[in-house]
């Protein structure tokens, strides 16, 4: 999808959830929405990005350095896997999860994203 731009749909929702992530008081929350966030960013290079850079600085904060680590990794490869359409659909981007481990897309993210 490189060069092509977010759809308005998939971008307000991409928005929402990392807006919520800012927002939510838990930590736990504050993962599920980063997490929903990168669901819907893979396709494109930029908020993909984005969200990982959010992960990182959340890692940061909460002082977890195995997570952090591996989302400098993420940022690096992020642009790249985009762009060339090589990111693991529903991937949730955490450390803990494998680089390529493909994952189950949420029915309503697959909803947004099959706007795109």
């Amino acid at each position: 999808m490189i060069g092509r731009p977010m759809p308005a749909a998939v971008r307000a929702a991409y928005r929402a959830e990392m807006g919520a992530a800012r927002t939510a008081a838990e930590p736990a929350a504050r993962w599920r929405h980063l997490e929903r966030a990168h669901i819907l960013s893979q396709p494109w290079p930029w908020p993909h990005t984005r969200n990982h850079v959010a992960m990182f600085a959340l890692a940061l904060r909460q002082r977890d350095r195995r997570e952090a680590l591996g989302q400098v990794v993420r940022i690096i490869v992020a642009a790249p896997g985009s762009a060339l359409g090589r990111y693991p659909e529903g991937n949730t981007g955490r450390a803990g999860v494998g680089l390529t481990v493909p994952m189950p897309v949420p029915e309503d993210l697959a909803a947004v994203l099959a706007t795109a």
